[in-house]
């Protein structure tokens, strides 16, 4: 598995401002859209293309335009839904995807209550979008559910990631035979007892969208 951490300027001044509890809802999730389109850009490097030719208004040249199958992007809900629309404007021809997981609080473990995702997702390049890899439950259990649809090509768009949780990533895909990569903003310092990520933003669902 390869772990990008993308520690540009920029991402690390929007995650100061996304950190800070007194950042308000709308605030926050203008943010994140901004941070994730810097994101997927670094995630995006190995995005399958294909060469094409074109005519400019001078001659005709070669380029280049993402292959076919499209790639699928799949936020998981309910936090990944605010990353979805700064990936969707850095690769707007994309498929979408949702994979709905809850999180148990005593156990640590994620479940999935919904998904809308095609049955087939072979040859599928596959980027899962999650605010927060903490414990790395709900990151395992989303990527496997895609694996046994057949992606081969999955990479992880965090914007905060522990140590615990990419070790937990790790060790669950070491032989899975698939190519696995997490991009993230940040690399923190740990978890804490709740399993809440040191020194983290808080819990990015409720600071998206309000505590309901």
């Amino acid at each position: 598995m390869k772990v990008h951490v993308a520690n540009h300027p920029l991402i690390t001044h929007k995650l100061t401002v996304l950190r800070d509890e007194k950042t308000d809802s709308p605030t926050f999730r203008h943010l994140v859209e901004e941070l994730v389109t810097l994101l997927a850009y670094e995630a995006t490097r190995d995005v399958r293309t294909e060469k094409v030719s074109i005519k400019t208004p001078v001659t005709t040249t070669t380029g280049l335009k993402l292959s076919d199958p499209r790639p699928v992007v799949v936020p998981i809900l309910r936090a990944g839904l605010g990353m979805l629309e700064g990936m969707t404007r850095l690769i707007p021809t994309a498929e979408v995807g949702f994979l709905g997981m809850v999180r148990d609080e005593k156990t640590l473990k994620a479940s999935t209550y919904a998904n809308r995702l095609p049955e087939n997702l072979s040859g599928r390049q596959c980027f899962v979008l999650d605010p927060m890899l903490a414990t790395g439950g709900t990151l395992v259990a989303a990527i496997n559910f895609l694996i046994e649809r057949g992606a081969d090509d999955i990479t992880a768009i965090c914007i905060l990631s522990a140590p615990e949780g990419i070790k937990v990533l790790e060790d669950a895909f070491a032989n899975s035979g698939v190519p696995i990569t997490l991009v993230t903003g940040a690399l923190d310092e740990k978890l804490n007892e709740h399993g809440y990520i040191v020194p983290g933003l808080g819990d990015a669902g409720d600071r998206l969208y309000g505590v309901v």
